[in-house]
Formats: structure tokens, sequence, C-alpha cells
């Protein structure tokens, strides 16, 4: 049976599309005030990416109509020295400029108030070029001008709930996959979030307690997960960022802390941010070709492991990252990729290809047409973890891809690095050692981005203020060697954990 027409705009949780009756991407500047005027909204807020990575505000009460047009068509002025540490101050005032259709009602604030999205634009009127939202757009650009592909992509946000200890229904330490309540407590601080992340527009796939819980001194631990769907990657920028907001936002609002650290404590599951991608050619998706993953899927995987030790420089920004990355704790070391293998670095993870007789097998009375959903087929980068820059972090993944579809050898490189046994046991230490490491620091990430640059600077889409000022951030930490030097010494482990507890 097909969907009624409208039903998507009927079965959206996003208070916007049920009230103008169109799809997000089609709101325009008369859609938002007409939406204000008509629902006593009395604040917009302006959001958008600093250099950290973290949402930035900009609160401004709505006085008049003439008011709200000014702002809804030209922006507002920012000081983008105290927001990128590459700008210098003598020059510094950017635009910021609202994207409509980034527009949601903010769940949060008592006054009735319209959040937005913004892109950073120069004195010129002209895209801000060191801006992680515009190098993330120019590389897709890039991908699809250069090589008729383009990349959907999708996050996993892992995060830790930390509470006051709880005694009763005790979860089993390290066993909380999938678990319920009322073994995993916070089930509800879970599904308000997402609601609230569907609200704004974020596509959720579903949610789900996560491997890591346990107690250490007087609080409790709660690993969750919020999985999100594949789809346009600007779409999926913005739904992280606005995601891992909420998420904080809401676990303040229930005076639980929240948080996306890669590593929490030694012996325990740390958190990680996978990155599933999607390849499309002409509107279609070409990631599967009859049943099994194409070429040009296997040419994307090999030129993004080419260039992965730079990509950490992105996904990985904070010591505590490479506690994460250590063997036997389904995290990866090295740079391969494989199928349903959870030790490698890009995972293709189990498909709908050749399965459609499941629903039927399960339900004999299913009379409908079945259905092919192999173009449900992804790739899996798990490196990443919550500290990442995910504007940069994803432009780095178009030019891994753009990499690999124009490799003369990049069929070949995918064979070579392609690993079907669990690395990390002892029977393969042979092929273990034929494959690279990544980094293991901050430093060393720095170092790799700066060997590695020529790939990303590549037709103009990272600018070298963007690569120095990077590699000079990693590099700022000093902690070359230091997992070595951190064996062993749980107090100053802890010590670093706490550090950075919120740093991402």
């Amino acid at each position: 049976m097909a969907p009624k027409k409208g039903a998507e705009i009927e079965l959206s949780p996003n208070p916007l599309v049920e009230y103008l009756k169109k799809p997000a991407k089609d709101f325009t500047k008369s859609d938002l005030i007409k939406y204000i005027t008509e629902n006593g909204i009395k604040m917009l807020n302006f959001r958008y990416v600093g250099g950290d990575g973290k949402l930035k505000t900009l609160n401004m009460v709505i006085t008049s109509l003439q008011q709200l047009d000014s702002l809804l068509s030209c922006g507002e002025r920012v000081d983008g020295s105290s927001l990128f540490s590459y700008i210098d101050a003598k020059s510094s005032d950017l635009y910021v400029i609202p994207r409509h259709k980034t527009a949601f009602l903010n769940p949060f604030t008592e006054i009735p108030t319209l959040d937005i999205l913004c892109a950073y634009y120069d004195k010129d009127g002209n895209p801000l070029a060191s801006s992680p939202e515009n190098v993330m757009m120019k590389a897709h650009r890039n991908l699809q001008e250069k090589t008729g592909y383009s990349l959907d992509v999708m996050g996993e946000l892992e995060y830790y709930v930390i509470a006051d200890k709880h005694d009763f229904y005790p979860a089993t330490d390290q066993k909380g996959y999938h678990e319920s309540l009322p073994y995993a407590k916070f089930e509800a601080i879970r599904k308000e979030c997402m609601q609230a992340i569907a609200q704004a527009g974020g596509l959720i796939k579903y949610a789900h307690s996560e491997v890591g819980n346990f107690t250490q001194g007087n609080f409790y631990y709660e690993q969750n997960e919020i999985e999100f769907n594949p789809t346009y990657i600007e779409d999926a920028a913005d739904q992280l960022i606005i995601a891992k907001w909420m998420i904080r936002m809401i676990g303040y609002k229930h005076g639980v802390n929240i948080s996306f650290a890669p590593k929490i404590t030694v012996g325990k599951a740390g958190s990680g941010m996978h990155i599933h991608m999607k390849l499309h050619k002409n509107g279609k998706t070409a990631t599967v070709e009859k049943g099994k993953l194409s070429d040009a899927a296997k040419k994307v995987i090999a030129g993004i492991l080419d260039i992965t030790p730079a990509l950490t420089a992105f996904g990985n920004t904070n010591p505590t990252s490479y506690l994460r990355l250590v063997p036997h704790q389904e995290a990866p070391t090295n740079i391969c990729w494989g199928d349903r293998n959870r030790s490698v670095l890009i995972r293709v993870p189990l498909g709908w290809v050749g399965v459609k007789e499941m629903i039927r097998k399960v339900n004999p009375n299913y009379n409908e047409e079945l259905k092919d959903f192999s173009d449900r087929q992804t790739f899996e980068f798990r490196c990443p973890d919550g500290s990442a820059n995910i504007h940069l972090l994803f432009a780095g993944l178009c030019v891994g891809a753009k990499h690999g579809l124009e490799m003369k050898n990049a069929l070949e490189t995918a064979e070579k690095l392609y690993v079907d046994v669990n690395i990390f046991h002892e029977e393969n230490k042979a092929r273990l050692a034929e494959l690279k490491g990544l980094p293991l620091s901050c430093y060393e990430s720095a170092e790799c981005l700066l060997q590695l640059r020529s790939h990303l600077e590549k037709d103009g889409v990272f600018s070298p203020a963007v690569i120095d000022g990077t590699a000079k951030m990693l590099m700022a930490y000093k902690d070359k060697g230091l997992s070595e030097k951190l064996y062993g010494k749980n107090e100053k482990i802890k010590e670093l954990v706490d550090k950075y507890i919120h740093h991402m």
C-alpha cells in the first residue's frame, strides 16, 4: 500500500512543517514570518558553529515586522576574531546569514523562540572561505563536479549519562547493549532527546542503551546512543550539531551530566561517533551493484583509508580520543576495512541484499509486493568520536572519496587493505603487522595532517589557515607518547579525562 499523499507532512514531528504544510527544505522568509506572527513567537536566536566546533548563540527580541524582515533578509554582524583563532581582530567583522530551512521551535525557552542556523559571509558578501560549514560544502561540490558522485551521510552519537549512584536493579557491568528499564535507568531522558531532535528536523533512525554502564565512587555511568538516517551532507551536519546541544540541554534540565568524551575511564566502553556513508550518482544509489558492494564504493573506501591519518585531526581532536583507539575495545587501531567486522576502520554493515523474503517468512499473511531495500546499504567510518569538528570531518571524507575515485590503483589498494578476521586475535598477528596504525596522539595526528595537506588543499577545498590552525591546536596539547606514559597510572588518566570531559 502506497503512503497517502501528504502523509510525510502530516506525520512530521516538526511543528513548522506541520503548520506551513511544506517540507523544511522549501521554507522561505515569508513562511517564517507567517509562523512567527501567527504563533506568538517573541524571540529569534541565530545559531552558528565556532572554530571550536561548538554551537554559538545570538539572541534577539522581535520588536517589529520591519526588524524581523531585516534579520531574515540580511542577518547580523559578529566578531569573527572571537569565533575563529586565525581571524585578525583588526578586520574581524563577519556576517551571519540565516538558512531558512533550518528554522526550528526552541523547546527549552519559556519565551516562545525560533532558532535558525546561519552561514558565515565575509565583508565582500562571499562565503567565508575558512568557515567549517563552507569548507564542507566546497568539498562536497568538488566531489560532485569532478566525479559525478555524491555522499549521503549520517552519524551515531554515543554519550554517557552521569548521575548519582543507583543501588536498585543494577545493570551488569559492560553489558548494557539494548538493555531495558529498569536495568537501564535513563530511557526517559533518551526519548525526550529523540523527541526534541526530531521536532527540530533531525531524521532519527533509532536509539538505545549502549554497552557501557558502571558505578564508580558515588556516580552511576550509563552509555546511550542516538543514530540518524543518511541524508544530504549539510543536513546531516546540522542534525549532529543540534542534537549534541539538545542532549546536553536535556541532561542539564534533569540535573544529570552528559558527556560525549571518547573515554570515561580505563577498561570501560568508550564513546565513538561512527559516520555512515552512502554513495549516489544520477539520483540513484551507487553503493551496491548487482547485490554486492560496488567498485565505486570500494574506490571511495580506498581513498578515505589512504588519507585517514590526516582525517583523525578533524575526527579525534582530544587527548582522550587516543585512549579509546586501543585494541580489544571495538575501536579501530589500524587502517583496514571489512564486512561486518568491528575491529576494522571502515566496516560494511549487514545489508538488505537478497533477503526480501524475510518479512513473509515471519508473517505468512503478508500479501504486499516484496520491496528491494538494498539501497539502505552503507559503509561506516569508525574512528571519529564526539570531539570531532563535524563539518571539517565531513569535508575530509568528501576529499577522501574523490581521491579514491581518481586513484589509479584504488581497487588494488582496497583489496590489499581488506580484512576478514579479527585482527586482534593472537593467530592473526602476522596480518595485523602488515597494516599501518592510526596516530597515537593529537600531536601525531597533526603531523599526519601536515604531511597529507596537499590532498586537502587540492582544488582550494581546505584553506592553508584551516590546516595550520588545526595542526597548531592539536600540537598545543603536547601529548605525543602520552598513552605510553599514562599506562597503568589510573589516577593520572582520571585527571586527564576529567579535564576534557566537556571539551567537545
